[in-house]
């Protein structure tokens, strides 16, 4: 009996222990993957784009001389800015103000003709009607007065060139502007309208911006704004402007014209724009970026870059939860980029639930649990942005 006891005792250890191990082994229910969700709203959104150029001046005068002579003086300090009007050389006048001496003597001397002639002619006429001279008598009077006249007429047209040549030895600036570097010392001789400049006056202020924009990205726009998913805006004529080393340009200028004619070579069409420079930042000929706002889309859908991906031929995929809390795959057509997210033109629609953290743990069809995304709090200047977190 004590045999039995013992051998039904060890039976029944045997058996829980084997009961136990089995517990033990048995496979946990599968996880579910958390993931965070952006809720896809449409928004009003002024949209913009960037397109290269380049700076030109608002006016260009090259200056040269319109009468032969000797530089006697230069009146600038290259590179400083000088008033309209105001004199950069001086020729030497004395052989012209001795042209012109001599010119009002000559006027002179024909306008002291004129009356002898005019009164000569008058009573041969008369003589001539009564037949106390002969006609030629009186045709060699008239043509003697005519004569006069027209020297007189000679030479008030010598006084004036006299005049014109005097008036342009001083070489003066016909703008206001900022000079560039003379091609002549006092002492030089220059020629009246020489190929070579003298000097440039460049208007800096305001100043002209010259950009591009591919004509197949005009005509994209401008049947979005016929078709009325974009509208034009109170300020749609304003730019804004990045310079060569990505700082903004404080001023704001504004679209002055597009030119009706494209480019054949390159495909492109020159936007002109105007902005204020009072301080002379801007100088001709730098690179800069203008930021042109191409117009408003009061329904447009945003999408968070980090929740967008690429498939190995590059189209835009997006996971999004969908009913019972299914993964689904859409494709997206995407716009362009307005900070950190996508402007989305196909693929998603106000109220999904884009998955933008948890990507890497899920798959279409998959169950997860969806948590609403929370951003980062903006970081302090100097310290990397914390990552972001999601919250039950």
């Amino acid at each position: 009996m004590g045999k039995g006891w013992m051998v039904s005792g060890l039976a029944a250890t045997l058996a829980g222990a084997g009961l136990f191990l089995g517990c033990r082994h048995a496979a946990p229910p599968p996880m579910i993957p958390e993931v965070a969700f952006q809720v896809v709203q449409a928004q009003r959104v002024t949209l913009t784009t960037e397109l290269p150029g380049r700076t030109t001046p608002f006016l260009v005068a090259e200056i040269r001389p319109q009468v032969n002579g000797i530089v006697q003086k230069k009146l600038f300090q290259e590179g400083s800015d000088v008033k309209a009007g105001s004199t950069l050389y001086q020729l030497d006048p004395t052989p012209y103000r001795a042209a012109l001496e001599q010119a009002r003597a000559a006027l002179s001397s024909a306008q002291a003709n004129l009356p002898a002639a005019k009164s000569r002619a008058e009573r041969t006429r008369g003589l001539a009607e009564i037949h106390a001279v002969g006609q030629q008598d009186a045709d060699d009077a008239e043509s003697a007065y005519q004569q006069a006249m027209a020297a007189v007429a000679s030479a008030q047209a010598t006084v004036q060139s006299a005049e014109f040549n005097l008036a342009n030895t001083p070489i003066t600036a016909p703008i206001s502007g900022r000079t560039g570097l003379s091609s002549v010392t006092v002492g030089a001789l220059v020629t009246a309208y020489q190929p070579t400049t003298l000097v440039t006056v460049q208007q800096l202020d305001p100043i002209y911006v010259d950009v591009t924009q591919s004509s197949a990205d005009l005509l994209r726009l401008r049947r979005r704004l016929e078709s009325g998913r974009l509208h034009s805006g109170a300020d749609s004529a304003k730019v804004k402007l990045i310079l060569e080393d990505g700082s903004a340009y404080p001023l704001p200028g504004h679209l002055q014209f597009r030119d009706a004619t494209v480019e054949p070579s390159t495909g492109a069409v020159t936007l002109r724009m105007v902005f204020p420079n009072p301080r002379h930042e801007l100088l001709p000929g730098m690179f800069v970026r203008a930021v042109v706002e191409e117009g408003i889309d009061d329904r447009a859908i945003l999408a968070l870059q980090q929740g967008v991906t690429r498939d190995p031929r590059g189209n835009a995929l997006a996971l999004v939860v969908g009913a019972g809390d299914q993964v689904e795959q859409r494709q997206l057509t995407l716009d362009r980029a307005i900070g950190d997210q996508w402007v989305v033109s196909s693929g998603l629609a106000p109220g999904d639930r884009l998955i933008v953290e948890g990507l890497q743990k899920v798959r279409p069809g998959a169950a997860v649990r969806a948590v609403p995304f929370v951003a980062p709090p903006p970081a302090p200047a100097g310290q990397p942005a914390p990552a972001a977190a999601a919250r039950p």
